[in-house]
């Protein structure tokens, strides 16, 4: 067998002594409190259903695409799912892509060029940060949902004739739950001429009308210069769009290697897209509905942490996650694995995703949750807690 290379067996064994070392986990019934399945889309045998029949009046029975979107790939699913997405995001344009990995480091790595500047929040995502390394664009972090922070470091640079200043965040952080002032963050943007992009991953299915985000919730589409979105959260399958202008569409279209350079979704994926959007539109804050049952069990996660006395110890969350501190990868992991004995899927999320003492139990909240599995597993939680 070749040898492996002595430097990545060292690091492997850094990873293992930090006790932050990761291995793939084995399917389990605990009850989940770990997926991103907020609306469980991703279970919903009527979904499942609707594409097949949607594949087959279409006539699409193919197994994959073939090729990228501009070889042979652009199937007719596409402009068909296209256009429904971009017209219930109010959009003027939208174009898929195979993950929302894929979007964020191809548009950071297409978009923003030579001479101009990106200042982003200090917790976006991976996907995002990864892109940005990846532009000729220069980036600047600023501190976490801290407004007057990202004004001065702006003030620090002079645009010149031909800069361009481009501001990311996020309207829910993946491993906080909490959210930006997007409002005035948005002002702020169109008021300096900046372009601002908002990745809505966590957003989409849990806020706004019939779950289309919180930048249509605030009514910011037309001050946001691109907004991300992923499938793969609480609309339950894969990929990703990201909605803008024509004029981005196109240059993304002609510019963006991770879209231009691999082989475009299966049929099947486009149809399970093109159904979770109408399940999406067909969605009502009635009585009853999987919206208010979500809704419902963030607000009454809320009040059983408050009952139990564990508030000092969550970041203060409106959104389907909450996040429990406790700082130390083996304390959390310790502490998650007593949790999963007795029954509840919830993860320990360790330092170097997160900054080391910020560890945390990562909770996400979904309408299928019963209010007796929460309180359950908060009070078992307030034991090990205290």
């Amino acid at each position: 067998m070749h040898k492996f290379p002595l430097k990545l067996e060292k690091r492997l064994e850094n990873r293992k002594q930090q006790n932050a070392f990761r291995e793939l986990g084995d399917d389990n019934n605990l009850i989940d409190f770990a997926s991103n399945d907020y609306l469980g889309f991703a279970g919903n045998s009527e979904l499942f259903f609707k594409s097949q029949q949607i594949l087959e009046e279409q006539d699409m029975l193919l197994n994959g695409a073939t090729g990228s979107r501009l070889l042979s790939g652009n199937h007719k699913l596409f402009p068909l799912a296209e256009k429904l997405i971009a017209d219930i995001h109010n959009a003027e344009g939208a174009l898929i892509f195979n993950s929302g990995y894929d979007a964020n480091i191809g548009f950071f790595s297409a978009i923003p060029q030579k001479g101009d500047f990106i200042f982003y929040d200090e917790l976006v995502h991976a996907s995002i940060r990864d892109g940005i390394k990846m532009s000729n664009a220069k980036g600047y972090k600023f501190k976490h949902n801290d407004l007057e922070d990202l004004q001065k470091k702006l003030n620090l640079f002079t645009l010149e004739a031909n800069s361009e200043m481009y501001i990311v965040t996020e309207s829910v952080f993946s491993m906080d739950g909490d959210s930006p002032d997007l409002t005035a963050l948005a002002n702020f943007a169109e008021e300096g001429n900046y372009h601002l992009v908002v990745d809505e991953a966590h957003a989409i299915g849990v806020y706004g009308e019939k779950g289309k985000g919180l930048v249509q919730e605030l009514e910011l589409e037309k001050k946001v210069f691109a907004r991300i979105v992923t499938f793969g959260k609480a609309l339950g399958i894969h990929g990703a769009v990201i909605l803008g202008s024509e004029l981005l569409i196109q240059y993304l279209v002609n510019f963006c290697r991770s879209f231009i350079y691999t082989t475009a979704l299966a049929p099947h994926s486009v149809a399970s897209i093109f159904t979770a959007y109408q399940f999406m539109e067909n969605m009502e804050f009635s009585e009853n509905s999987i919206l208010i049952e979500l809704h419902e069990n963030i607000q009454f996660f809320n009040a059983e942490v408050n009952r139990l006395d564990l508030k000092k110890s969550f970041i203060p969350s409106d959104s389907a996650i909450h996040c429990c501190i406790v700082s130390g990868n083996s304390e959390v992991k310790e502490i998650a694995n007593k949790i999963q004995k007795k029954g509840f899927n919830v993860k320990p999320i360790l330092s170097p995703t997160v900054p080391k003492g910020a560890e945390r139990l990562r909770f996400c909240l979904h309408s299928f949750n019963s209010k007796e599995e929460i309180k359950s597993l908060l009070e078992l939680l307030a034991t090990f807690i205290k």
